[in-house]
């Protein structure tokens, strides 16, 4: 009763100073809304089918899109970028996914030319790489290649400890106690490791001793004194020793201690040495919406304050201090375990199947109370051998823990799922050690204007270019562009650069591998175009462990690489092909006012006598060796003064001559625009269209000065194959089934019902085999979840 009555004492005396200061926490709750505003949050998850792999065979993966604040489905991009990355941050596998209605699906093949170690699968949308490389989601892969040789492996007794010190707050600061928090970590292993701890003043003297308590991550508290420099002797279970220096002490600051008082309330102790030091502004958020908002008055270079756990939200909080004019002093992590929100229950017809039999599952999804819930999910169903990690992220661990943390996270299920004092501690620690990476105050309280080339891909493609000078490669402002993509169906885009020379073209329904010609509208020799690559340049943010190769299973890689031959050499016959979407194939310009097919007429072989026969459209004039076209301009009779827009399967031609001896026996059909026609920035003084029988451009040469670029568009789906044995006869089939993947689907709905069954065969091959679920709801409810099957032999 007493405690009752002295915290809500002091909360009403800290609510009384708070109104006096209503200013400076308005000004920072402006700000912070105005960039939430503006800078969207977007989350990616990638479900791969497994995450181990042998060369050869092909990852499916499925990729969840959610907004960053309350993890519900996004429809912003459009457009996700997925590529594998090797130890040397390179690239060896690239691809780009439609999102539609919040998911993205599709796969990608490994080849036999990639090296065995672990990657790290990397995806992103457009808007994620721009506003900071960290929103990236990564994941580790690892790939076998039984066809070339492994390499040496470190050797197992080398000692490589990476220790860092994270003191709470951010900063040690002479005079005033705190924590520190620390983490070692096994660089060949990418795991914490166990250690004792001292720490060492400059004498040698021991003033605190520690250990880790979970994960390789512990704490220790101390006041630091003067310009002493801190040394922290570790060691690990083996006995082995390493020291590291301690951060150095700032003489003047801040500091912050935040203990749980037990009774529903975190008490935050600020201390400072700052002169004249008036007051401290405390602002808590999570997941970018504010819960917390406080002042209090400095008396005896101390501040006190008082936060309600229960104003807190679910998952990651951020804790900042502000001082008397709103600059950022010091801030650390809070968390709190969500509730489970949605459940998954997976019911098969029975636990242990014979092979090539027939598999059933009822899937459920529903409230904690037993309500049904419409989920949306991917399923994979494959085999476990000694090749499992066992370390997949679930959808729940990603969204409400990894994705706001720098660094790798070991083991997130438990920090989630664990509780009592030891995981309370652990959480604590965690948050200490591996900080923040949603956003930085430095944004907020210093917004950069809007960057309108760089907006988020909302229609679908972009492809990004640049302009320079030719001379001097400055950017060459307010310059017309065309991008256009040679076929048969016309793909025309233009562009306008702006102050940077960068210019901007959609490409909503670019699909597969095409040619990209860029050039400049007249084909201006004094400038330059490039096409700027899509892709993050920027390294990955999370270690690659190393491949443990003297641990490798034989066994399990020469059975898993046979498996692989055979379902290449035997299956893909049956594969289904990638499939692109139906796309409007009319041409951008649309019902043409002349249309000529060309084998109606009587062949000509000069295309001079083509125009100047049955092309009343166009105008054909000579002087000397050269020509000019013109395009009569409707309904006024007379021609342009300008020259149209010449298109050869979709590409611009400015040399009027070469294309005039260009051979007309190649051409298919021609139309004509006789009308001013708008192409985004550009106003044409009509079009003359000519098209190849293939739409390839036959031949013809174009500019030397248009960029002319194999481009990747975006992934065509491939529907995932796997045979039906439904007669007696094909299930008695001899062609062998030797697939470690039995069911792949990245598009299941459990409708308002919240029930969906699904039905798959087995195949030859005898085990335990992982069914492994993730799954989420409209509203941001996440849930994974995992069961067992056996598959044996019917004849034992």
């Amino acid at each position: 009763m007493k405690n009752t009555l002295r915290w809500g004492w002091l909360l009403v005396l800290t609510a009384q100073w708070a109104m006096a200061q209503q200013p400076m926490l308005e000004q920072l709750h402006h700000q912070f809304k105005t960039h939430t505003t503006q800078a969207l949050q977007e989350k990616l998850f990638v479900h791969t089918d497994q995450s181990v792999y042998i060369s050869g065979e092909r990852l499916w993966f499925r990729l969840f899109y959610v907004d960053g604040s309350l993890h519900r489905p996004l429809d912003v991009s459009r457009v996700a970028y997925l590529e594998l990355l090797d130890k040397d941050q390179k690239a060896v596998v690239q691809t780009k996914v439609t999102l539609d209605s919040s998911r993205g699906m599709g796969s990608v093949f490994l080849p036999t030319s990639l090296l065995s170690g672990h990657y790290t699968l990397r995806a992103y949308t457009q808007w994620m790489k721009i506003t900071s490389p960290e929103f990236l989601f990564e994941k580790t892969i690892t790939l076998i290649n039984p066809f070339r040789r492994l390499g040496l492996p470190l050797p197992s007794d080398s000692l490589a400890y990476e220790a860092q010190f994270f003191p709470e707050g951010g900063h040690l600061v002479t005079g005033l106690p705190a924590k520190v928090a620390f983490s070692v970590v096994n660089r060949k292993t990418g795991r914490g490791v166990d250690c004792r701890g001292t720490l060492l003043g400059p004498a040698n003297d021991t003033l605190a001793r520690f250990t880790t308590l979970k994960f390789g991550i512990g704490t220790f508290t101390f006041t630091p004194t003067g310009n002493t420099p801190y040394r922290v002797l570790l060691t690990d279970p083996a006995g082995r020793t390493i020291t590291r220096p301690l951060p150095a002490a700032a003489p003047t600051g801040y500091t912050m201690q935040t203990t749980d008082t037990g009774d529903g309330f975190l008490r935050i102790n600020v201390a400072t040495n700052v002169p004249g030091a008036s007051a401290v502004y405390l602002i808590g958020h999570t997941r970018q919406l504010v819960k917390v908002s406080d002042g209090q008055p400095i008396l005896g270079n101390k501040a006190q304050f008082l936060v309600r756990k229960s104003s807190l939200g679910e998952g990651i909080s951020h804790l900042t201090l502000f001082d008397a004019e709103g600059q950022p002093l010091c801030e650390r992590l809070y968390g709190k375990r969500p509730q489970a929100t949605l459940s998954l229950r997976l019911t098969p017809e029975k636990a242990q199947y014979t092979t090539r039999d027939k598999v059933t599952l009822d899937l459920t999804a529903s409230s904690p109370t037993g309500s049904p819930l419409s989920a949306d999910a991917s399923v994979s169903v494959y085999k476990i051998d000694s090749l499992f990690s066992g370390n997949e992220v679930s959808l729940p661990d990603y969204l409400w823990l990894t994705s706001d943390l720098r660094g790798t996270v070991e083991s997130p299920d438990y920090y989630l799922t664990q509780t009592g004092p030891e995981a309370d501690a652990a959480l604590d620690n965690l948050l200490l050690t591996h900080g923040w990476r949603r956003f930085s105050w430095e944004t907020v309280l210093r917004p950069k204007p809007v960057d309108k080339m760089q907006a988020p891909e909302h229609r679908g493609q972009v492809v990004h270019g640049r302009v320079t000078d030719a001379r001097t490669g400055a950017p060459a402002p307010n310059v017309f562009t065309y991008l256009s993509i040679p076929g048969k169906s016309i793909q025309l885009f233009s562009s306008r650069s702006d102050r940077q020379g960068r210019v901007r073209f959609e490409l909503p329904t670019f699909y597969g591998t095409n040619d990209l010609v860029l050039q400049t509208a007249n084909g201006d020799s004094l400038l330059r175009v490039d096409i700027v690559n899509p892709y993050t340049e920027t390294a990955a943010t999370s270690r690659l462990p190393v491949l443990d190769l003297p641990n490798m299973p034989g066994e399990s890689v020469q059975q898993r690489s046979l498996a692989m031959q055979v379902q290449n050499s035997y299956a893909n016959a049956y594969a289904n092909p990638p499939r692109p979407p139906n796309t409007d194939s009319t041409t951008f310009y649309g019902k043409p006012d002349e249309r000529y097919l060309l084998d109606t007429y009587t062949r000509f072989t000069v295309l001079e006598e083509v125009l100047s026969e049955y092309v009343p459209g166009v105008l054909v004039r000579r002087s000397g060796s050269h020509f000019t076209l013109r395009v009569g301009n409707l309904p006024y009779r007379q021609p342009f003064d300008e020259q149209p827009l010449i298109l050869l399967d979709g590409v611009p031609v400015y040399d009027v001559d070469r294309l005039m001896a260009f051979s007309p026996l190649k051409i298919k059909s021609l139309d004509v625009v006789t009308r001013r026609y708008l192409l985004g920035y550009a106003s044409i003084p009509g079009i003359i269209s000519f098209k190849t029988y293939k739409g390839d451009l036959a031949g013809f040469q174009l500019d030397p000065r248009a960029v002319v670029m194999d481009y990747d568009g975006l992934q065509a789906r491939r529907e995932f194959y796997a045979p039906s044995y439904t007669t007696p006869i094909l299930a008695a089939s001899r062609r062998p089934d030797f697939r470690n993947l039995l069911y792949w689907n990245p598009s299941v709905t459990t409708g308002p019902q919240g029930k969906t069954n699904l039905s798959f065969y087995t195949s030859d091959q005898e085990g335990r085999y992982l069914i492994e679920v993730h799954a989420l709801t409209p509203t941001g409810q996440a849930s994974t979840t995992r069961q067992l099957i056996t598959i044996e032999s019917p004849i034992k």
